[in-house]
């Protein structure tokens, strides 16, 4: 006797099977399944607009990410832990009604290193400005500072060639400068040909035993310029015949001490002064929140404009909803006519709609992830990688199907069956 083979029934047998009884969610799933299946090339290329949105929020917000790690190390490479003091105004009234300015001084230094506590570094610095020469009948216009050998711990300056002075040359008052790298390149051509010159000071002999640089670049925004010689305090005191300072650096043990510590130094030289002299302590603190602050905002909204592409996206999914909707009108007639509800038959192309932004929005995802997390394996540069922007792309991209396929699902629910069953 034969036997009869019968053919396996697929999903839509199963669902039509099924129809006058309330519609399971798995018989949903698989009706969008089948759904995507038979028209692969057109979701695929509806997918496409989901892939790159997608791909689109991740690569931004780590591109983000990756700014703000960037200009963060960038301003901490300048000294996290540093605090300086500055003189900002007042004077001292004296005979015959003058005034001269009410500057900070080395005692004023050596009060705050005794009652501060966390102090691991300090430098007073005296600034004055001269025309050097090289020999020959050369001079250069010169800016000259006086500091102590932990200015370079305070700055966190770069010794490129030789070395920078220390505590013996400070006693000893040596005739020693440090030279920052542009000058000695003008100069001298090079950093290594820098170091043994001599260059005259008010017709004092300096040797130059060093060159440095800043360890970034800050653009002209600190003390140091392209034209600068570091020499030891006492010694500049020679040219400047005071002791007054206009600023002194500190740098503290950890940056948490920062704070504290800058307002219980105000305290200390405020209460050394006339109270109507103005002192400013100046951290980067304050400056590192902020630039935090500010690239966060940029990261936002950098996202917001490349999420502006999953709803282009959202409208192409839309469209070919609607699409699917008309081309499967007899279809939809069927299933009302065997009992299915409209919730049921708005709830199939709704998840349909879903399904297909949710796929593209994890291909879009793992694309987005995967290129940075290559770049980094690949490359010496570290790429930090935000986890919360792979949620983000998957929420919008469940957020577009929802928004972009209510109008289509409704369009399909609403549908008489009696008029869908003589469509042609």
């Amino acid at each position: 006797m034969a036997t009869t083979h019968l053919a396996k029934p697929t999903a839509f047998d199963r669902t039509l099977a099924s129809a006058r009884s309330t519609m399971m969610f798995s018989e949903v799933v698989r009706l969008a399944v089948d759904s995507f299946r038979a028209s692969k090339t057109r979701f695929l290329l509806t997918m496409l607009g989901m892939i790159i949105g997608s791909a689109s929020i991740i690569l931004v917000a780590t591109l983000g990410s990756t700014g703000k790690q960037y200009a963060l190390d960038a301003l901490t490479s300048i000294g996290p832990n540093k605090i300086e003091l500055q003189y900002s105004g007042g004077t001292i009234s004296g005979p015959d009604n003058t005034s001269t300015p009410d500057y900070m001084t080395l005692d004023d230094m050596h009060a705050v290193l005794e009652q501060v506590p966390g102090i691991v570094a300090s430098s007073p610095m005296l600034e004055f400005h001269d025309n050097v020469s090289l020999g020959g009948g050369v001079t250069k216009a010169t800016m000259l500072l006086g500091v102590s050998p932990q200015y370079r711990i305070v700055r966190n300056l770069v010794v490129v060639s030789g070395r920078f002075f220390d505590d013996q040359d400070e006693r000893a008052h040596e005739k020693v400068a440090v030279i920052v790298k542009p000058f000695a390149d003008e100069l001298y051509g090079s950093s290594n040909a820098a170091v043994g010159k001599i260059i005259s000071i008010k017709g004092i002999p300096f040797v130059i035993i060093g060159v440095f640089r800043e360890a970034f670049d800050t653009y002209g925004e600190s003390e140091i310029s392209d034209h600068t010689l570091l020499v030891p305090y006492p010694v500049a005191r020679y040219f400047t015949g005071t002791n007054a300072l206009k600023e002194i650096f500190f740098t503290m043990k950890a940056p948490s001490m920062v704070t504290p510590a800058k307002d219980r130094i105000l305290a200390i030289v405020r209460s050394r002064h006339y109270a109507s002299s103005v002192y400013n302590a100046m951290t980067m603190t304050e400056l590192l929140a902020t630039m935090a602050k500010i690239a966060d905002m940029l990261t936002i909204v950098l996202t917001l404009g490349a999420g502006i592409t999953l709803i282009v996206s959202g409208v192409g999914i839309m469209n070919s909803m609607l699409a699917n909707v008309s081309a499967r009108i007899k279809e939809i007639g069927i299933r009302k006519a065997l009992g299915a509800t409209s919730r049921e038959i708005r709830l199939q192309f709704l998840t349909e709609a879903v399904f297909l932004s949710l796929s593209g929005g994890l291909i879009g995802t793992m694309i987005g992830l995967a290129i940075p997390f290559t770049l980094g394996l690949l490359s010496p540069f570290k790429i930090p990688i935000n986890p919360w922007s792979a949620v983000i792309s998957l929420t919008t991209s469940v957020l577009v199907g929802v928004l972009f396929g209510t109008l289509p699902a409704n369009r399909a629910a609403r549908l008489d069956p009696v008029q869908t069953l003589k469509y042609e």
